[in-house]
């Protein structure tokens, strides 16, 4: 992606709109990836053990601001062509019949529902404990009443902008028990488990129209009137928009907090475990992925005060570590495995505080290993081209060695923010021609592509061997994976 400001292709700009746990972030694009504007605006939430909840009025406060920063700095009569709006996936709150809340929002990862999620597992749907199915059976249990409609967080703004309560996307309806293959809700296990009529709110493809800015909406957000308001995605869906990992086989590896693979598939990736669950895309394929609890949180929960890029220097002197690390942010696996019981793991012990980063680095690098073994397990096509993206993609040592691990060459691009993909499902959806993957092949920039160290992949292997080993003699790994990543161990990880 280019600097911000004028350029080629200003013909028409696109409005990707990212309701994130930290903040609001509008981006402004054109159809060939020029940046016009952006703007963002913080959110805070409440915090307290399993919970964690926002006010969902402040995301349209934050919207306002955040839209009218990014259209200031736009050429003056530029059309906006549409928008759309991605959100935390599994964020839901309840609204009343006109869309105004009646219940905080229960973000992503509030977690006091486990008992709400075990009855909907036993009602026969696949559902883990931080899913928005099992918070909407806890929010009907502290708020209910009637007349109720379960929200996702983009539908709030979105009926702001259109001015009445939206039908969700299929994407975000997902964590909510929405059956995206056959196109309908689960009926009978939702009467099981006691979901009143209308309480789910209809679904639709994403980048399917939803309706104009109006008026009112306009004054708010300086986002002209009757500009086309697209059905969006989830945020994970979104990054993979904006990384161009869109054509099957291919996968966007997301590195921040935590670590998310997603991919794109012909058909459906089929997990009986529920640990690799599917997106459908707006062409109709498959976005096939999961969520893993290890990421780049485990190295500021060591290391609060450390200067990453000093780190990283210190830690090149340690492939491999002495240590091995599967370093989860907090308890439980989501992916590659499920584990509730899995704690974070440290075997051996590392020289030093460089040591142990390096064990860190390495040891999310090896869980990103896993996840594709686990994923080739599974029969997903992985041949396609790998891209980093997140947080974690912003260091160049970690790239180099993550690439060395994987034994595969990873794309970087130079803009990243699934703002930029709600920008090009907008252009998608407004002009309902071609693929989704040839939108953002116009849209997406790649700044550089990593590839793979001669010999260091043979120097991962044995370390990768022993965590394998560790996993499944805790019971966490499932023996027939573990196999099969030990049958992998010299082959890269697209390999067939």
């Amino acid at each position: 992606m280019v600097d911000d400001g004028a350029g080629e292709g200003e013909g028409e700009g696109w409005l990707g709109v990212d309701l994130g746990t930290q903040s609001v972030r509008v981006l402004l694009v054109t159809a060939d990836g020029t940046v016009l504007g952006r703007g963002s605006a913080p959110l805070t939430g409440r915090r307290n053990g399993a919970r964690h909840e926002q006010d969902p009025l402040r995301w349209w406060a934050a919207l306002c601001e955040a839209s009218r920063a990014a259209l200031g700095s736009a050429p003056p009569g530029l059309p906006v062509g549409g928008l759309a709006v991605c959100g935390t996936s599994g964020t839901v709150l309840l609204t009343d019949g006109s869309g105004r809340p009646v219940s905080p929002a229960l973000m992503y990862d509030d977690a006091r529902a486990k008992t709400e999620a075990a009855r909907a597992r036993h009602a026969g749907l696949a559902v883990q404990d931080t899913w928005a199915l099992p918070k909407a059976l806890w929010l009907l249990g502290e708020y209910g009443g009637s007349s109720l409609r379960l929200t996702h967080q983009p539908d709030l703004i979105v009926s702001r902008l259109t001015g009445e309560p939206p039908p969700a996307d299929s994407s975000h309806a997902l964590k909510t028990g929405y059956d995206v293959e056959g196109d309908r809700w689960p009926a009978a296990s939702l009467a099981e488990l006691g979901v009143p009529d209308g309480l789910f709110p209809g679904v639709v493809r994403p980048g399917t129209r939803l309706g104009e800015v109006v008026p009112a909406a306009a004054d708010a957000t300086g986002i002209p009137a009757g500009t086309p308001v697209l059905a969006g995605m989830t945020d994970g869906c979104a990054a993979q928009i904006a990384s161009g990992a869109l054509r099957p086989g291919a996968w966007n590896s997301v590195l921040g907090t935590t670590l998310v693979l997603k991919g794109a598939a012909r058909d459906p990736v089929r997990d009986p475990t529920g640990v690799v669950y599917n997106h459908r895309a707006p062409d109709g394929t498959w976005l096939p992925g999961g969520a893993s609890s290890v990421g780049a949180g485990a190295l500021a929960a060591h290391f609060p005060e450390a200067d990453p890029a000093a780190m990283d220097a210190r830690a090149g002197a340690f492939e491999p570590s002495r240590a091995i690390a599967y370093p989860l942010v907090s308890p439980g696996e989501r992916f590659p495995f499920r584990a509730p019981e899995a704690v974070p793991l440290v075997l051996g012990d590392p020289t030093g505080d460089a040591d142990l980063w390096a064990a860190l680095l390495q040891g999310v690098g090896f869980a990103e290993r896993l996840c594709l073994d686990y994923l080739h397990h599974l029969g997903a096509p992985l041949d396609g081209p790998l891209t980093f993206t997140g947080g974690g993609a912003r260091s160049p040592y970690w790239n180099q060695l993550r690439a060395d691990i994987l034994g595969r060459p990873a794309r970087v691009p130079e803009q990243t923010e699934p703002a930029l993909g709600m920008a090009a499902l907008a252009a998608y959806g407004v002009r309902g021609a071609g693929a989704l993957a040839d939108v953002t092949a116009r849209m997406v920039r790649v700044r550089t592509v990593v590839d793979p160290r001669p010999g260091r992949t043979a120097v991962f292997a044995e370390p990768y061997a022993r965590l394998v080993d560790a996993l499944r003699d805790r019971g966490w790994l499932p023996g027939p994976v573990a196999a099969h990543a030990h049958s992998r161990l010299n082959r890269d990880t697209s390999a067939s």
